[in-house]
């Protein structure tokens, strides 16, 4: 056949532009794949985080990473593990693709963990991943790669998320530790919510606790001052906290009738009546309790009819036992006053002396005597004392918590300041209320009005009538 009738041969352009085809499509296939590949990651991480946002239980939460690490790493399985306070190290999670080998594979984890035992609070943390790592390849065998990450709660190792593969050609590439770091950060990130939402809750209950505490010694303390012939009467207390060692009491004696109204304590005979203000050394619920208690073995000592010396010394050595194992002591001045002749019996227990101003002099002067600190000593003496009041005469009965009361500069208000003041409320205010609410307002502004007080405060005043 002549060479000018033999088919056609394709040109060298054309065989090139067919070569050329081959690797565009494969390019534009791999594109598409890594595309659709990065996609499915950012899917599945955005699942994540919005479980992290939804679930409320932890459980629910991490039964999802070991699934996510196997998916994001294109992993054959994933295992999450957590420390235990108890120094043990537990399988926590497991995601396994083959549900034929996932039973074996958890049995030779949990085989690997059961002999790591770690010291709680020391160094050994740091170390457990080595020596999990090579009881996990003890256990899981040779052919099993085995990657994996801290889970960090606040800078401290809690645990590891590992992903595990058989295939020989599967590499721990900077991507995948990546996605692994990030998967772990958000299971760190599950753990620390839980244990804040565990100490919230506890929060929770121990503020309602504080407050049931609050409200139970806000019923202790007076309600309103008794109707008392002669004498107009004034108090308030301003615990620190919700719960208070600051105490007073109204006490009517054995020789006194009276009965209750919704408004007052009203004296059916004029009997004489107990005043009493103490401070437990502290704040806060365990002077609260101590409060309590001596509060009503106060109120069962003052039924027998002594003295008010003999009244702390019998307290005293009532209270002595417990006050010495609670390692708190309590300073308290007790008196009687009685209507009929207007003379105030008293004795003190280490407490701030109540301030005596005379109206006809218009000088202060203090009601004291010695004593110790209830709770210090068990053979205790104290000593009576008595005063004659007249018409327009005032005595206060305060706390430490008003002198020592601090301003911004940390100066403290002190006794001589409130001497002072006390004078000159006494001169110009009208009625035991608007001494008290003269005397809370110097205070308040000397630390300032904005600043909380840092200790227990309690006034009573006592003013004879003119």
């Amino acid at each position: 056949m002549p060479v000018s009738q033999l088919p056609s041969q394709p040109t060298d352009s054309n065989s090139s532009a067919a070569t050329d085809v081959t690797p565009v499509v494969a390019l534009k296939e791999l594109v598409a794949r890594l595309h659709r590949e990065q996609n499915k990651i950012q899917d599945l991480l955005s699942s994540l985080g919005f479980a992290l946002r939804s679930f409320n239980n932890l459980n629910q939460f991490l039964e999802l990473i070991p699934l996510m690490a196997t998916r994001v790493t294109d992993a054959d399985g994933s295992a999450l593990f957590l420390y235990k306070p108890n120094g043990q190290v537990r399988l926590e999670q497991l995601h396994w693709q083959d549900s034929h080998q996932r039973k074996h594979i958890r049995k030779a984890l949990e085989t690997a963990t059961s002999q790591i035992t770690l010291l709680p609070n020391t160094a050994p943390l740091a170390n457990a991943t080595g020596v999990l790592d090579a009881q996990m390849h003890r256990y899981l065998g040779p052919d099993m790669q085995i990657f994996g990450t801290a889970i960090l709660v606040k800078h401290a190792e809690r645990g590891w998320l590992y992903v595990l593969s058989r295939d020989p050609e599967y590499s721990w590439t900077e991507t995948r530790q990546k996605l692994v770091r990030l998967v772990a950060d958000q299971t760190a990130v599950a753990i620390e919510n839980d244990e804040l939402a565990v100490e919230l809750r506890k929060k929770e209950r121990l503020d309602q606790e504080l407050e049931i505490g609050a409200e139970i010694q806000r019923r202790l303390l007076p309600r309103q001052c008794p109707s008392i012939p002669g004498i107009t009467l004034a108090a308030r207390c301003k615990p620190a906290n919700r719960v208070g060692g600051d105490y007073y009491d109204f006490i009517p004696t054995k020789q006194n009738q009276f009965q209750l109204n919704s408004k007052d304590i009203i004296s059916l005979e004029t009997g004489r009546w107990g005043f009493v203000i103490g401070d437990v050394m502290g704040k806060g619920v365990p002077a609260g309790l101590i409060m309590t208690m001596m509060r009503g073995m106060l109120r069962g000592e003052v039924l027998h009819g002594n003295s008010p010396a003999a009244i702390l010394q019998n307290l005293n050595q009532v209270m002595y036992a417990d006050l010495e194992n609670s390692h708190r002591f309590v300073t308290l001045f007790y008196s009687e006053y009685d209507p009929k002749n207007r003379i105030l019996s008293y004795s003190n227990a280490a407490h701030n002396p109540p301030l005596w101003w005379h109206a006809a002099t218009k000088t202060v002067t203090r009601l004291d005597t010695l004593g110790m600190l209830i709770g210090l000593d068990t053979n205790s003496e104290y000593e009576d004392a008595q005063v004659q009041l007249e018409p327009g005469d005032t005595i206060i009965y305060y706390t430490d918590g008003l002198t020592e009361a601090a301003s911004a500069g940390g100066d403290r208000f002190d006794e001589e300041n409130f001497v002072d003041a006390f004078n000159l409320a006494c001169r110009h205010c009208n009625g035991a209320e608007e001494i008290l609410d003269y005397l809370f307002n110097r205070v308040y502004q000397f630390i300032g009005a904005d600043k909380q007080n840092t200790d227990d405060m309690t006034l009573v005043v006592l003013q004879v009538n003119g």
